[in-house]
């Protein structure tokens, strides 16, 4: 495999990482809606599964196959 697959993996690879964990510690250091009074009551649909029904959290695993695929589909087209 060429160092430009590899480097291009890497950071794909190291983009999602971050965006993940940063999206981790930005979800845990928000206040709750409660105590400043602006929210309202979250649905159960949304308690039974919080983080699949997150729209970043669907926005990043989405890039993440969708960029997994092209590098997969650009390796088989170079060397099939």
């Amino acid at each position: 495999m060429s160092v430009y697959v590899w480097v291009l993996s890497f950071l794909c690879v190291g983009l999602a990482g971050y965006a993940l964990y940063y999206t981790f510690k930005v979800t845990g250091q928000a206040k709750s809606g409660k105590e400043n009074g602006f929210d309202a009551d979250v649905p159960e649909s949304v308690k039974a599964h919080p983080y699949l029904l997150n729209p970043v959290f669907v926005a990043i695993a989405v890039a993440t196959v969708l960029i997994t695929a092209f590098i997969v589909y650009q390796i088989i087209l170079f060397y099939g």
